[in-house]
């Protein structure tokens, strides 16, 4: 089918640019985990993904992806599946239950609720802090200074294992020194996954340190309105 042949081709683009902008920093392009953005995206592209091999991706509403994941995981063996956007405490549980990877952490009362789902549940999946690197008033995450404390309250305090940082830069700022900024405070909590980078900026990010990267549009093409 045409679509096939289109994201086929389309994540072989972005592969490619993943592995160019690897070889550039000295990197091997392994440590470069590809998260493909299918929120609001409508399930033959998801699956046309699928078919081509793609098997990590990444939602912003739980509901969403409440009503289409279960069943592809029938479908396609070895999906890993990212929750990237805002995630509301009284919907920990079913996040616990559906994703493998929580990468918007963003607050103590979500961590504590996660904390709390994990051990009813028996289910830990990996988690990342969302650092607001550009301190606006309107995204949600973790100022850059308060980073460290937040890190080691989930740690101490809730026991929960941080494997790494996530942050969506402002806008028009330049990317370099956000994700730069990220890797910095990564690195000296000891945690070695870096998520930033998406269609627009994800070989910048990749330079200065990423190793997740969260594409879409460059996959998919532009997203259907909600």
């Amino acid at each position: 089918m045409a679509q096939d042949e289109d994201i086929e081709a389309n994540l072989e683009a972005v592969r490619r640019r993943i592995g160019a902008a690897c070889a550039e920093a000295g990197r091997s392009a392994d440590e470069v985990t590809l998260v493909a953005v299918s929120k609001l995206q409508p399930a033959e592209r998801i699956e046309a993904a699928l078919r081509a091999g793609q098997r990590c991706f990444g939602e912003n509403y739980v509901q969403e992806a409440a009503g289409r994941w279960p069943a592809l995981r029938e479908r396609f063996d070895g999906i890993e599946l990212h929750m990237i956007g805002p995630l509301q405490s009284n919907k920990a549980g079913q996040a616990v239950a559906l994703f493998d990877v929580v990468q918007s952490l963003d607050r103590p009362r979500l961590a504590r609720a996660l904390a709390k789902e994990m051990d009813k549940q028996g289910r830990r999946p990996r988690l990342l802090i969302q650092v607001n690197t550009g301190e606006e008033p309107q995204k949600s995450g973790v100022k850059p200074q308060e980073a460290d404390a937040f890190v080691d309250l989930c740690r101490r305090e809730l026991g929960l294992d941080i494997e790494g940082l996530m942050a969506i830069p402002p806008a028009g700022d330049e990317p370099a020194l956000h994700a730069a900024l990220l890797a910095k405070i990564a690195a000296r909590n000891g945690l070695g996954q870096v998520s930033i980078g998406m269609s627009d900026d994800y070989p910048i990010a990749i330079r200065f340190g990423a190793t997740i990267v969260r594409v879409g549009s460059a996959i998919f093409g532009a997203r259907p309105a909600r």
